[in-house]
């Protein structure tokens, strides 16, 4: 009966006829997000040979999020966020089309898809503002949870099968191919976007006021929210203390366990599944009721355990474990997070509040891998793991000690408008 009831949530939330047709657009377009990351990545190696050339390509993807995220944040409070959508990734498709043409006549250099790069970089900036502030603009309040966890589910398929592709196609056509691939999907995802209209209007109040002050202005409301200000402390805990483990994986299959390629491979498919089964499972549970609660124990329990595990025990099926309940962790915590945020934020703060969190989320892993793979290199990465998990642990536990006031200020909607 539970299992009824669950699917019957996801049934729920495909039946808004808009989201029907943004996920499915989405869906499409994030596989070919997922091929094209990882065919520029592979091409910036093979341009260069370099590990410091390679850095400045993450820079170039990584760094525009984290600057122009919280200003994405306000425009996505100002203008309509469908049209904001549509317009970023139009631009994207340009962006893969180009590419395209670059690499298919043999013109692609490294200094030109660098700059390719950054250009998409800002054009992401502002697209994930749009992206996460769109979603419950789409669906009924009450299908919100069920709405941003699929999209979960999506995303983490998609980085499942999206870098498959591209290493097929870079070793059989070259990489030109993924990045028209990419351009085409982008293409499918601006049809469904035209057949997607949002249900409720969000933008805030007509104000002369700048935009450095509606991003003081929404930084103070986020902070000063009974259940927001204490769930960024959360964000900023998973960001900088567990979810970097991912991209130190490589390092511990082979310090740790002895591990090669092979190993790492089936290491990171064990993380991927554990996101996707999360993901699913938090898709069809379709509530925020008790949601605080899961999101703090599982980042307590599951992803700390699941850490300690990977990092002080050699012994590689527990590896395995360790990395699928990681990937569990890191989902229900950040998708968990992201569902809880949606449901208490003023939607006229939304796209300001969302920037946010999507910066902290980007940005933290990127911050946390720099300094724990720094200090990695004089106490090895066992002892390196473990300051990011008592800052973790303390985290969770000070909101935990505060849940009974935490979860109803996130667990209730402050506005249904």
């Amino acid at each position: 009966m539970a299992g009824s009831a669950g699917l019957g949530s996801i049934r729920a939330v495909l039946r808004q006829r808009s989201y029907a047709w943004y996920i499915s657009g989405s869906s499409i377009a994030l596989i070919g997000i997922w091929a094209q990351r990882t065919t520029v990545s592979w091409l910036a190696w093979s341009l260069t040979e370099s590990f410091f050339w390679l850095s400045f390509i993450v820079v170039a993807d990584l760094l525009p999020a984290v600057l122009l995220g919280p200003f994405a944040g306000v425009v996505a409070d100002r203008v309509n966020r469908q049209k904001m959508m549509f317009n970023t990734q139009a631009l994207g498709m340009l962006q893969a089309f180009i590419l395209a043409g670059l690499a298919f006549s043999g013109l692609l250099t490294y200094w030109a898809l660098f700059a390719l790069t950054l250009a998409v970089g800002i054009i992401w900036a502002f697209n994930t503002a749009a992206r996460l502030s769109l979603v419950p603009n789409l669906v009924e309040l009450n299908e919100v949870p069920s709405a941003v966890a699929l999209d979960s589910v999506m995303f983490n398929l998609a980085r499942f099968f999206g870098p498959s592709i591209a290493g097929f196609l870079f070793a059989k056509v070259g990489p030109g191919m993924s990045f028209l691939i990419n351009g085409i999907t982008f293409s499918i995802f601006l049809y469904c976007l035209l057949h997607s209209k949002m249900i409720r209007e969000e933008q805030g109040k007509r104000t002369k006021a700048s935009m450095m002050e509606q991003l003081k202005e929404g930084l103070g409301y986020a902070v000063r929210h009974k259940g927001i200000g204490p769930i960024l402390l959360v964000i900023i805990a998973i960001a900088i203390g567990i979810k970097p483990v991912l991209d130190l994986l490589s390092g511990i299959t082979e310090t740790v366990f002895q591990g090669g390629p092979m190993e790492f491979g089936w290491l990171m498919s064990a993380t991927a599944a554990g996101a996707v089964i999360a993901a699913f499972w938090l898709a069809q549970r379709g509530s925020f009721l008790g949601l605080t609660r899961i999101v703090l124990t599982a980042g307590m329990l599951t992803g700390i355990a699941a850490i300690l595990a990977l990092s002080q025990i050699d012994w590689y099926p527990l590896g395995l474990a360790a990395g699928f309940f990681l990937g569990a962790a890191i989902v229900i915590g950040g998708t968990g997070t992201q569902t809880l945020m949606q449901n208490a934020v003023d939607g006229a703060y939304r796209g300001r509040v969302l920037s946010l969190y999507g910066v902290i989320y980007r940005g933290g892993p990127a911050l946390g891998a720099l300094a724990i793979g720094a200090l990695a290199e004089h106490v090895g990465i066992s002892n390196a793991l473990l300051p990011g998990v008592i800052m973790s642990a303390a985290a969770f536990t000070w909101v935990f000690l505060r849940r009974n006031s935490v979860a109803p200020a996130l667990e209730t909607p402050e506005r249904k408008d």
